[in-house]
């Protein structure tokens, strides 16, 4: 009996103690890791947001919430500036821009008019 024991905690090899087996839980938490940082990286290229990771890029995105309120989000080099869009009517002096046409598709088109033939 005595043998057995010694054996048992020593391994079957004779001579080196068995592995702990918590450690094997450090091997899990960093294979984890790498697959969420990769599963981030596969979202970011698959809606071509890849932009929004560019210090130099500049980007525009519209975004509507659950309630139906539209979010205008705009990157600028690393400036991130959020805007909420209002249905309230203004009403005061401008000069007109321009056009925007709605297609078939759902898309809209805006159209600068020339400041010089009005």
């Amino acid at each position: 009996m005595r043998l057995l024991r010694r054996r048992r905690r020593l391994g079957l090899d004779g001579g080196q103690p068995l592995e702990d087996p918590i450690s094997g839980v450090a091997n899990l938490f960093d294979a984890s890791v790498v697959f969420i940082v990769s599963m981030m990286i596969a979202l970011f290229m698959a809606y071509n947001m890849m932009d929004l990771l560019d210090p130099n890029s500049e980007v525009t995105m519209m975004k509507k919430n659950a309630k139906g309120e539209l979010e205008i989000i705009t990157k600028k080099g690393n400036e991130i500036k959020a805007s909420k869009v209002t249905d309230q009517k203004l009403s005061g002096r401008g000069e007109r821009l321009g056009t925007a046409y709605r297609l078939a598709d759902g898309r809209i088109v805006y159209v600068p008019t020339d400041s010089g033939t009005e």
